[in-house]
């Protein structure tokens, strides 16, 4: 990780600075157009798509910029990029199929219209970064095999929960210690909350009350956690995974545990609420040799068997610029999905829902996720929580009922469907 401030300044002095876009200028975004913009030497961002596209342009303004120009097409992009003149669209087909950009961040949170960004993104050769847990959390195994073909890095991100969780998995088995826990610490956890009820701290921080909501209800904690499993290999002990109310220190967490249990699971993913240090991640891995053990207590860590690691922050998009270093300049994956689906994120009844009712997007009023393991899900025909949005009701369902894909009409003809039909034949090899 430290080499890539280094090698950010190489390339500034090179006068070859990563030329970077962005499609989706929300909350996220417009946090890593400014710090891109203002705090990272060595790259460039050239050009931003959003369907609003005064959004984008909105993006540009906050950071700084000026002399923005408006392009419909690539060549355009293009253009305008030589010029050294920042662009914004309305098409991400234009941003990502300009021949001048290296890389594409993904910061849409919609699962259909992302995996478009994140397909024609690989077909036109670009790496791909990823503010995106949801579309990577439904497809992410065909979407890797994809990137693999076309010899391009896909990635989720540096700052956010599950890279951070990876950074700290990779770490700590760089020294010899086993992960079998992976956790999120959260601040709440609500599965009935929704856009009413989050209205006015979304409205505080200038965010959606519907992300804010999924942060909420479990359905966002839910993707996290499944990405981190499929990337180590981890599954989780139930459906829902424990979700402890816990406020003391992570470190006791190492007490809470049955080791033998997680070694069968072979790890697992989890996450606790109200926790110190939060709101930032942890790991508890063992080691089997008593001579480092030893020192493991020595250096504070305590007795075994489980000893407890964490990261007391995420930061979000600050991070983000370097996962896009980490791609373009090393071929390096902040977290990748692995070559075994372990979670999946099934879709839960918030309330009552009637037949003939269309189910609203992720973080609304009628659904929240909740992590499944790969195989309890296919054999229940479980509805994924990423493909629910827009599908139809066949049969009245419970409030807490989960979902299954006997129960809806999945509407006509969507590149999601098609990516979780490939992910299967993948699985089913």
């Amino acid at each position: 990780m430290i080499i890539v401030d280094n090698a950010l300044k190489r390339r500034q002095a090179e006068g070859r600075p990563i030329r970077v876009a962005l499609v989706g200028a929300g909350f996220m975004g417009r946090g890593f157009v400014n710090q891109v913009v203002n705090s990272v030497p060595g790259m460039e961002l050239v050009a931003i798509a959003n369907r609003t596209v005064s959004k984008a342009r909105d993006a540009y303004e906050q950071a700084g910029v000026t002399g923005v120009v408006e392009a419909d097409d690539a060549a355009a992009v293009d253009k305008a990029i030589a010029q050294g003149t920042p662009v914004v669209s309305a098409s991400y087909e234009a941003v990502v199929d300009a021949g001048r950009v290296e890389a594409v961040v993904e910061a849409t949170g919609n699962t259909e219209y992302g995996a478009h960004v994140v397909v024609r993104a690989i077909e036109q050769g670009k790496h791909i970064v990823l503010l995106n847990a949801e579309v990577d959390g439904t497809a992410g195994l065909a979407l890797r095999t994809r990137a693999e073909k076309a010899g391009v890095v896909y990635t989720g991100c540096d700052g956010d929960q599950p890279g951070v969780q990876m950074n700290l998995i990779r770490f700590v088995r760089s020294i010899g210690v086993t992960p079998l826990v992976s956790g999120n610490i959260k601040g709440l956890q609500d599965e009935y909350r929704n856009p009413t009820t989050q209205e006015g701290f979304a409205k505080q921080w200038g965010q959606d009350p519907y992300m804010v909501t999924s942060f909420a209800d479990g359905t966002k904690v839910s993707f996290e956690q499944a990405l981190v499993a499929n990337a180590a290999g981890f599954s989780v002990e139930k459906r829902g995974m424990r979700g402890a109310d816990h406020r003391g220190h992570v470190d006791e967490l190492t007490q809470a545990y049955d080791v033998d249990r997680l070694k069968e699971l072979g790890g697992v993913v989890d996450y606790v609420v109200g926790s110190k240090p939060g709101p930032g991640v942890y790991v508890l891995g063992t080691h089997d040799d008593p001579k480092q053990q030893h020192y493991l207590n020595l250096y504070k860590l305590g007795t075994g068997p489980l000893y407890s690691f964490y990261t007391p922050y995420h930061l979000c998009h600050f991070e983000v610029p370097l996962t896009v270093a980490r791609a373009v300049i090393f071929g390096d994956a902040a977290i990748v999905p692995g070559d075994e689906v372990k979670v999946e994120v099934v879709t839960t009844a918030k309330t009552d829902l009637v037949a003939g009712k269309e189910i609203d997007r992720l973080g609304g009023y009628d659904t929240y996720g909740v992590a499944e393991t790969y195989a309890a899900t296919k054999a229940g025909n479980l509805l994924p929580m990423g493909v629910a949005e827009g599908c139809v009701l066949k049969r009245d369902v419970e409030k807490d009922q989960v979902l299954t894909y006997d129960d809806v009409v999945l509407p006509q003809g969507r590149l999601i469907d098609a990516l979780r039909a490939e992910q299967a034949a993948l699985l089913a090899r």
